[in-house]
């Protein structure tokens, strides 16, 4: 399933499309040496959205949670790049926990958990699942709808000292986290001693800041632009952060107008230098958080006086109810491209360094400028698989392998942002 972009294919996106195929050796060994200078994270998913003009990352997650919705021919690759992470991390790696997050009876999330463990089963390692729930006292057998069962387990701090984690019968070299940590660290977390933890938790929602990453996105945006000889636009949304923001009070209001004054006039501007004839518009969203909670798509400013009970109550809380305060307000990047009439966007998903396939995010009831991740989405695998070889010599916008290497490329930017914003944000490196 390849989904068409309804755009007139023309202009910006199509000469980006021509150099970045033409470029391709330099694109690649330009990543193999940032990759000497930093280390991806474990694992990684990007939203993306093309509209035709542009092609840009706009949400970043370190703990994604959609494997399930991949595509069974691409595993064999999510294999590869899990023995590759594996190897670099603890190459004698035998036991490995895995924490998911709390909610229990969230069966397609549940079903993400049983591929990833499958994954890593193949990769070589023993996996077993400790859950950071209240509720599961003993090991508990959870049924899925696939006919697939998982075990979940209660965590327990092992060794003399209690400075390892595992279960009861269970000491894991590696724990790696498919649980955000919105609701901050929980002690049984904290202080382990020669245990590799993936991502570490400062990669957590407590403490990490989108702006901060696209912060970081933004210098290697840059920086590739050089390399391919592109305006840095083309695959980069605009952003500006306000602290101190509470909906409920009203507090910080004016500030988050004139911050979204700002951004709406850049957009613009650049749109009048393209001649793209569609109106700048910016989404409003919480500074940390997932699940598409606490998102507004804003045309004007003044929208943002007369925001009633609903939409303030919509913006103040997001996942484990968590108060917003921070907000990122980032240009938005209309989606020109459907799956049988539904509005879609691609999400690209890598282990380590390498691209292991993604999925369309599609919504029927949404329209180009709105937030996809909402109730009533459902998920298109990418036909990667279909179309591994790009084609140097198809016409632009017409060739479904070049619209992945695309994609691919643009998730790797933005994987390599989130590097950039672990290695800044990391309490135990070493100072230089």
């Amino acid at each position: 399933m390849v989904p068409h972009l309804i755009t007139a294919l023309s202009g910006p996106l199509l000469d980006l499309e021509s150099k970045v195929l033409e470029a391709t050796p330099t694109i690649e060994r330009w990543f193999r040496l940032e990759w000497q200078e930093h280390t991806p994270p474990f694992y990684c998913s990007v939203d993306l959205r093309n509209a035709g003009f542009k092609l840009a990352p706009v949400d970043t997650n370190l703990f994604p949670g959609g494997f399930n919705n991949l595509s069974p021919q691409m595993l064999p690759l999510a294999v590869q790049a899990a023995m590759a992470a594996i190897e670099k991390i603890c190459p004698e790696a035998k036991n490995l926990l895995l924490i998911p997050e709390r909610h229990t009876r969230n069966t397609f999330y549940l079903q993400n958990i049983a591929r990833l463990s499958s994954i890593l089963r193949q990769a070589g390692l023993n996996v077993r699942l400790g859950t950071l729930s209240d509720e599961i006292k003993k090991p508990t057998w959870i049924d899925l709808p696939d006919g697939n069962r998982l075990l979940m387990e209660p965590l327990s701090r092992l060794g003399l000292k209690k400075q390892r984690l595992g279960l009861k019968d269970f000491d894991p070299c590696s724990i790696l986290l498919n649980n955000d940590l919105s609701a901050g660290i929980p002690p049984i977390l904290e202080n382990l001693h020669e245990q590799y933890l993936l991502p570490g938790l400062h990669a957590g929602w407590h403490v990490r800041r989108k702006s901060n990453h696209f912060a970081a996105y933004d210098e290697v945006a840059k920086k590739f632009a050089k390399v391919v000889d592109i305006d840095p636009w083309m695959i980069n949304p605009y952003f500006a952060s306000c602290s101190n923001v509470n909906f409920h009070e009203r507090k910080g209001e004016e500030e988050l107008q004139a911050a979204v004054e700002k951004v709406l006039k850049k957009t613009a501007k650049k749109y009048r230098e393209y001649g793209i004839k569609e109106k700048p518009y910016v989404v409003v969203k919480a500074d940390a958080g997932t699940y598409g909670m606490g998102v507004m798509v804003v045309n004007d400013p003044a929208q943002l006086k007369g925001l009633n009970r609903k939409d303030r109550n919509k913006m103040s809380v997001v996942k484990e109810g968590l108060e917003v305060s921070d907000v990122l307000i980032q240009e938005g990047v209309y989606t020109f491209e459907k799956v049988n009439e539904a509005v879609a966007e691609p999400v690209v998903y890598m282990i380590d360094r390498y691209v292991i396939g993604g999925f369309y995010r599609v919504h029927t009831d949404r329209g180009p400028d709105e937030n996809l991740n909402a109730p009533g989405m459902h998920f298109v695998p990418l036909a990667f698989e279909q179309n591994s070889m790009p084609d140097l010599g198809a016409k632009p916008g017409s060739a479904p392998p070049n619209r992945f290497y695309l994609y691919g490329v643009v998730a790797r930017l933005a994987l390599l942002a989130a590097s950039l914003e672990l290695e800044r944000s990391d309490p135990n490196a070493e100072a230089a």
